[in-house]
């Protein structure tokens, strides 16, 4: 057993009073055109708008009541604050977020509508992080990784649980990779419940941290492009828990360009009526890339999210 397992079976009991059992909806156009039976994991629909309300819930409700009265400190570009925050606000415990200066204003606006301190610094994601985390030890705070923590991973890996009722066989799950929190809570659950599965790690080609990273045997800093996928952006954290779960569970990785991502993003909005943003575009693409070798399987697509800003969506839109 792996030693997270325990943890997503707390997080399932911990929080699903306050997360939603997404839809999996079946996507006729993807069937179609990849020859495969596809279904979609509508995380998008979740609470925040994202998966991670899953596992910031978890953190949140994990700490004693000393720890939440001390308040709690994060940084992100937005999903992973924006859970943080709900979870803050349905604890009452106090919580700061840092965000990289250059953040979108709507992430900011829509974190700012929860109770807790937004703090912006000067720097890229990492740089933020790294702050807000020694800024954590400074206040005698608790410190709240995106993705670094087994109870934000146990978190993200209900969605292992219910993908698992939902679909009792499923050949393949797609999943885009950021600092690896959500495809490593959906692989230890999947791996051990149904371990005939195969992982598939989705990443944009301007930013593909943890693809190199695995490649390379160890974690690596890489460079970074501006990309659609703003969420999943940025360098691995040294020493994070997630590269040996990457490494050792996730069964291939594909890399999108940004062209690519853009069709993706087109195609759910086309077909599907749905917004999401660019990591969710990053999974669709990357079957859609590859879909002659998924022919006759049973596909799971992770749609992580639905926060895209407005300017961002129409630029998109108009191709």
């Amino acid at each position: 057993m792996h030693p997270i397992l325990p943890e997503i079976l707390s997080a399932e009991e911990r929080i699903r009073s306050h997360v939603l059992q997404t839809p999996l909806i079946h996507s006729m156009p993807l069937s179609a055109m990849a020859g495969a039976d596809v279904h979609l994991k509508m995380e998008s629909e979740q609470h925040t708008n994202s998966f991670k309300a899953r596992g910031a819930m978890n953190k949140v409700l994990s700490l004693t009541g000393e720890g939440r009265s001390r308040g709690v400190v994060t940084a992100s570009t937005g999903n992973h604050a924006q859970g943080v925050a709900r979870a803050c606000m349905i604890a009452g415990c106090p919580g700061t977020i840092y965000l990289p200066r250059r953040v979108d204003p709507s992430k900011a606006e829509a974190i700012g509508q929860y109770p807790v301190d937004l703090v912006f610094h000067e720097g890229n994601a990492l740089e933020t992080e790294l702050h807000a985390k020694h800024q954590a030890d400074v206040l005698d705070r608790v410190w709240i990784s995106p993705y670094n923590d087994p109870q934000i991973i146990g978190g993200q890996g209900t969605i292992g649980i219910e993908l698992s009722r939902q679909l009792p066989s499923i050949d393949d799950v797609f999943v885009t990779v950021g600092g690896g929190g959500l495809i490593c809570g959906i692989a230890v659950y999947l791996k051990e419940k149904m371990p005939g599965t195969r992982i598939i790690g989705c990443q944009p080609e301007r930013s593909a941290a943890m693809y190199h990273c695995v490649r390379a045997g160890r974690i690596v800093s890489t460079e970074h492009r501006e990309t659609l996928s703003d969420g999943s952006a940025g360098d691995v954290e040294p020493g994070s828990i997630t590269f040996p779960i990457c490494r050792d569970l996730v069964d291939d990785y594909i890399l999108v360009s940004e062209e690519e991502i853009g069709e993706a993003i087109r195609f759910m909005v086309e077909t599907h009526h749905k917004i999401v943003e660019g990591a969710a575009g990053v999974s669709v693409a990357a079957l859609l890339k590859r879909k002659d070798v998924f022919r006759g399987r049973t596909v799971a697509i992770v749609i992580c999210g639905a926060n895209i800003a407005a300017s961002t969506l129409s630029a998109v839109l108009a191709g």
